[in-house]
């Protein structure tokens, strides 16, 4: 269909928005706004080939930028986390970037990279385009600082006690057995992650599926491992093709302390028998000792294959990966629970098991040495 509007008008709207876009784009279009008080310093930020693109009445911005921070306290950093905004209220609008496994001495300085795409209106109020916030950082010590409005103590403090277990495990491989010990564990790391299957998940919105299949509910097969604090009592999901939507659990404390939120993670089986580790989900619950409730989840998890086919799912089964205590503590399986023969052929390395089998691929196992024995 020919567009119908007058030359004159349509000229008038895309000099309108060529104003708006060059208006917000100019120097100080970005900003990078930490508290005063906070443990952490901009030294410099390039946004030079970050660019905003017009897409009817709103704004598409693809930030690649370079930031570069120093620890400006007196405490070692073992993550960070940040709140990149361009619009609050509008869909696409923030995203975050959560930096774990970090270990940033006092006046250290070093490198942040975004690359991020986000959504604006056209038509906004004055000031910064973009705001880059803190959200929060995990200290050596446990300690955290930041408002943690994305609850990035929680993910950054699972991720800090995993590589901890991680590391002293490899550790423990090496004291044991020396270099050699040390050298099968890693070696089998790698075989791992070449071995194992892989699956494509993606967070969608429920109700917009588009498979043919109709969709089932599903009763969720629960995985216990040991000493955890709290039981996966039963659950279902509803499924249809590629998608699972909706999970509902059934949770139990089975320890001695108030529980805030629990981390499920799945295991996915396709229509070929095929079993497949699936991400993890957060669920905000508050669970007394001994008290057993439900706790539901909206939106949709969507499965693909390696190059984008659709996974066709068939059951699902879940497994609880983490509990934060209300006290702020958290439990974490042991490496020797994990190795459930079902979970591992199909769980991925963990981020610390891969940075270190990425450092002995690089620099050898000398370098590994002196890491482990650097964070030990």
């Amino acid at each position: 269909m020919r567009n119908k509007l007058p030359i004159s008008l349509r000229l008038s709207l895309a000099l309108l928005a060529a104003a708006a876009l060059s208006a917000q784009t100019q120097p100080g279009s970005y900003r990078v706004d930490l508290p005063p008080d906070a443990p952490l310093a901009l030294v410099s930020a390039d946004w030079g080939a970050s660019r905003a693109t017009a897409r009817g009445g709103a704004m598409l911005l693809e930030l690649h930028s370079t930031l570069q921070l120093r620890n400006s306290g007196a405490r070692r950093i073992r993550g960070v986390s940040l709140l990149v905004t361009a619009q609050d209220s509008t869909p696409g609008g923030r995203a975050s970037l959560t930096l774990p496994s970090l270990d940033i001495d006092s006046g250290d300085s070093f490198p942040v990279r975004l690359d991020l795409r986000l959504m604006r209106p056209l038509q906004t109020a004055p000031g910064a385009m973009v705001d880059v916030q803190l959200d929060g950082i995990l200290f050596d010590d446990l300690g955290f600082y930041g408002p943690n409005r994305m609850n990035a103590r929680r993910a950054l403090l699972a991720w800090e006690l995993e590589a901890r277990r991680d590391r002293k495990s490899l550790l423990a491989a090496l004291e044991r057995g020396g270099v050699e010990a040390l050298r099968t564990e890693l070696l089998g790391a790698m075989t791992r992650m070449a071995s194992q299957p892989r699956l494509e998940v993606q967070a969608v919105r429920a109700g917009r599926a588009t498979a043919i299949e109709p969709e089932r509910e599903v009763a969720l097969a629960a995985l216990s491992l040991p000493a955890s604090p709290v039981e996966l009592l039963s659950g279902s999901i509803r499924i249809a093709g590629d998608e699972a939507r909706a999970p509902h659990l059934l949770l139990r404390n089975v320890g001695s302390k108030p529980v805030r939120s629990v981390e499920v993670s799945w295991l996915v089986r396709d229509s070929h028998g095929r079993e497949y580790a699936a991400g993890a989900l957060p669920a905000d619950v508050d669970l007394a000792p001994g008290q057993t409730r439900p706790a539901a989840r909206d939106g949709a998890l969507r499965f693909s294959l390696p190059g984008g086919a659709p996974a066709s799912v068939t059951a699902m089964s879940g497994f609880i990966s983490s509990v934060e205590f209300a006290d702020g503590g958290m439990w974490l399986p042991t490496r020797q629970a994990l190795q459930n023969p079902r979970l591992l052929g199909v769980l991925p390395l963990s981020g610390e098991e891969e940075r270190l089998v990425e450092l002995y691929r690089r620099k050898g196992l000398d370098a590994v040495v002196r890491q482990l024995q650097k964070l030990r």
